[in-house]
């Protein structure tokens, strides 16, 4: 006889009533039936589990060992089941891992529309998500791929283009001299100390050659996304930015002379029908940021020929 996990519930019940005949009512079962179950459990396991008198049942050395190991699993087993069962009472949810972008909230507000209950992850590692498509921790990602630093795609995972290049811009201080204009030479800062997220995958890399194109060597920072905007805000330091970012008064954004850095959006599924789900509600909240950035609409308006990431703006 194998133990399962109802013969350790009928353990738990015996100790914690200590009487077979209130924890056979409490199962909702036999006493000879119950007594008949124990023996078996004693003899797969070698030895008593509880002593039994005219005061009721006491467990054994042995029992108690037995019951200090039972009681986590019946919890558990109880807890797996009541979250499952909340889990389909509120239907199946869509798993959504993303990098950063300013069109997440419009997606995950579409995808609710079409009846699709998304959670989110957010990770700066792109890799990071493909890896957990691949394990079937995520049913899809939204992952940028920065320019010159190809991502590692996993075995059976799908991709689709979103945008095949995005420009990045750069994030300056309001008051900077370079601001003045709408387009700004790397040149023009190339006394300014920059930051970059070391964390996102290809990004460290990618800016340092882009300045040393440029024939520049400033001091390179490393900080998080959040540090990185609080000392930009403050005239600390420059940074590359998504092109959809929007400015703010102490910040401001601009597009940088002849696109030297760019980045492809991909979307990551197992198969393509869960990529068929939910490119078209990604595509529809990617245009309404891209039409909420001045300087991404400028670029998107300017760029003439140019293949267009969302369809023509009018």
């Amino acid at each position: 006889m194998e133990l399962e996990v109802r013969h350790l519930r009928a353990l738990c019940a015996i100790a914690d009533t200590g009487s077979l005949h209130r924890a056979a009512r409490q199962l909702g079962v036999a006493q000879p039936s119950l007594s008949t179950q124990l023996r078996r459990i004693e003899q797969e396991l070698g030895g008593e589990l509880f002593t039994r008198t005219r005061a009721g049942c006491r467990p054994t050395p042995l029992g108690r060992v037995v019951l200090s190991r039972a009681r986590p699993l019946v919890a558990e087993m109880r807890s797996l089941v009541t979250e499952a069962r909340a889990a389909a009472a509120e239907g199946p949810q869509l798993r959504i891992g993303s990098t950063a972008s300013r069109a997440l909230s419009g997606w995950l507000r579409r995808l609710r529309q079409r009846q699709q209950e998304p959670t989110l992850r957010m990770d700066v590692s792109a890799n990071a998500l493909l890896r957990m498509v691949a394990d079937g921790q995520l049913d899809v990602a939204f992952v940028h791929e920065v320019e010159g630093c190809p991502l590692r795609v996993p075995d059976g995972v799908c991709l689709r283009v979103l945008v095949d290049r995005e420009p990045q811009f750069v994030s300056l201080p309001a008051d900077h001299p370079a601001t003045a204009r709408p387009v700004v030479h790397l040149s023009e800062l190339a006394g300014d100390r920059w930051m970059v997220d070391e964390t996102v995958d290809g990004e460290f890399d990618a800016v340092l050659r882009m300045l040393r194109t440029a024939g520049l060597n400033p001091r390179v920072l490393h900080g998080d996304y959040h540090t990185t905007a609080s000392l930009v805000a403050t005239g600390e330091v420059v940074t590359v930015c998504q092109a959809t970012c929007l400015p703010r008064p102490e910040m401001a954004v601009r597009r940088l002379h002849g696109d030297p850095l760019g980045v492809r959006l991909l979307l990551a599924a197992r198969t393509e029908t869960d990529l068929d789900g939910v490119h078209p509600a990604l595509a529809e909240a990617y245009e309404e940021v891209a039409r909420q950035a001045p300087a991404y609409r400028e670029w998107l308006e300017q760029s003439g020929t140019k293949t267009r990431p969302v369809p023509a703006l009018p």
